[in-house]
C-alpha cells in the first residue's frame, strides 16, 4: 500500500496527469470510472486564485465520487502560493499538489512552473511557504531540470522531502525538451533508490500502453506511475493496465459503443458542469482522440464539431452506433 498522509492507495497505483483545458471533473469523473485511482485538478494560477479570477475559482470544482483527488497550483510568489493555499484547503480536497514541471512559455516566463527549476533555493521557499499554511498532504510534481546540462532533480527531491512534501511525481525529462524526445527514467530510479528518500516516487511521461507500464514497473521499482496524455481520449488505459498486471492478457479494445458511450458521458457531464454552450463547444476537442482510426469517420465528426444542440448531438450518436453497429476495432 502507497501512502500519502492518510490518504492510503493501492499498491503500484495509477495517478491521472494534471492537464490544462483537459482535466476538469467531467473527464476525470470518465477517468475514475475506468480506474484512476487518484487524479488532480487542471493547474491554477495562484495569483488567479487571490484575485478571484473566476477561471480559477471554478478550477476548484471537486466532487466526492472522484476522490481521493488533489487540487494543483502554481506560482513564482511566496505569499501568493501560501495565500492560495488556504483557499484550496476551504474546499477540501484530500491534497495540494504545486506545479514545477509545466513547460509552457507563458508560465515559465512569470518565473513558474519548470521555470523554477532555474532556482532551487526558490522552488524550496515556495514549497515551505504551501506546507507551513495547510494541514494537508502536500505532494509536488516537476521535470528532471531545465535542460541537459542542469539535471538537479536529485537535490531537488531531497530538498523538497526535507522541507515536508509527501510524495514527488517526476515527469522523466527536461523543461528544454517540452514534450518532445525521449523520456529518460534512469534518473526517477535513481532517486527513488536514494536512501534519503522515504516519500513516494511517481513516474510519468510515455506510458501509452499496458505492456509499456509493466515493463517500466518491472524494470525501475517505483511507487507509481501518472499518466496523461495516453488518457485523452483513451480512459480504458487506466483498467487495460490494472488487467495486465493482474493477468498477462491485452484486454479487448473498447467498441465502438464503448467510445459513444463514453463521449456522450462526457458531453452530458460538461454540459451539466460548464452549462450547455460552452460544455459543447469544449467538448470538441475531445472527439478526434474518442473516434480516433476509425474508417470513414470524417462526415461524422464534422456533424459533432459543428452542431450547437445537445439534443441533436444525442442524435449524431445514435447514428455513429447505427452505422458502425458491426466494426470490428484493432
Amino acid at each position: 500500500m502507497v501512502k500519502i498522509g492518510n490518504i492510503e492507495l493501492p499498491d503500484y497505483p495509477l495517478l491521472l496527469a494534471p492537464m490544462e483545458d483537459v482535466s476538469d471533473p467531467p473527464f476525470r469523473r470518465l477517468c475514475k470510472l475506468h480506474g484512476a485511482d487518484l487524479m488532480y485538478s487542471e493547474f491554477i494560477s495562484s495569483e488567479g486564485l487571490i484575485r478571484d479570477a473566476m477561471k480559477s475559482r471554478k478550477k476548484l470544482d471537486i466532487f466526492d465520487y472522484e476522490r481521493p483527488v488533489g487540487i494543483q497550483i502554481f506560482g513564482g510568489d511566496e505569499e501568493a502560493m501560501a495565500l492560495s493555499a488556504k483557499i484550496v484547503e476551504a474546499v477540501e480536497p484530500d491534497l495540494v499538489d504545486i506545479n514545477f514541471g509545466c513547460p509552457v512559455k507563458k508560465v515559465v516566463c512569470k518565473g513558474a512552473g519548470a521555470g523554477v527549476l532555474k532556482d532551487v533555493d526558490l522552488m524550496v521557499r515556495l514549497t515551505k511557504a504551501v506546507v507551513k499554511s495547510t494541514h494537508l498532504p502536500v505532494t509536488v510534481k516537476t521535470r528532471l531540470g531545465w535542460d541537459e546540462d542542469s539535471i538537479n532533480i536529485d537535490e531537488v527531491a531531497e530538498r523538497l522531502q526535507d522541507v515536508g512534501v509527501q510524495a514527488l511525481t517526476i515527469h522523466a525529462r527536461t523543461r528544454a525538451q517540452m514534450y518532445k524526445g525521449h523520456s529518460d527514467w534512469t534518473h526517477i530510479e535513481r532517486v527513488k533508490n536514494n536512501p534519503r528518500i522515504t516519500m513516494p516516487i511517481f513516474g510519468n511521461g510515455d506510458i501509452d500502453s499496458p505492456q509499456k507500464a509493466l515493463e517500466y514497473k518491472n524494470r525501475f521499482g517505483l511507487d507509481g506511475i501518472m499518466i496523461g496524455r495516453a488518457a485523452i481520449g483513451y480512459p480504458w488505459i487506466f483498467n487495460e493496465i490494472k488487467h495486465y498486471f493482474e493477468t498477462g492478457e491485452v484486454l479487448p479494445p473498447p467498441t465502438i459503443k464503448d467510445r459513444v458511450e463514453a463521449a456522450r458521458n462526457h458531453l452530458t457531464w460538461s454540459m451539466d458542469w460548464k452549462g450547455e454552450r460552452v460544455g459543447i463547444v469544449e467538448m470538441r476537442r475531445h472527439y478526434t482522440n474518442y473516434f480516433k482510426g476509425i474508417h470513414g469517420f470524417k462526415e461524422y465528426r464534422q456533424k459533432l464539431v459543428t452542431q450547437d444542440d445537445g439534443e441533436v448531438l444525442f442524435k449524431v450518436f445514435e447514428e455513429i452506433e447505427d452505422a458502425y453497429s458491426d466494426y470490428q476495432m484493432t
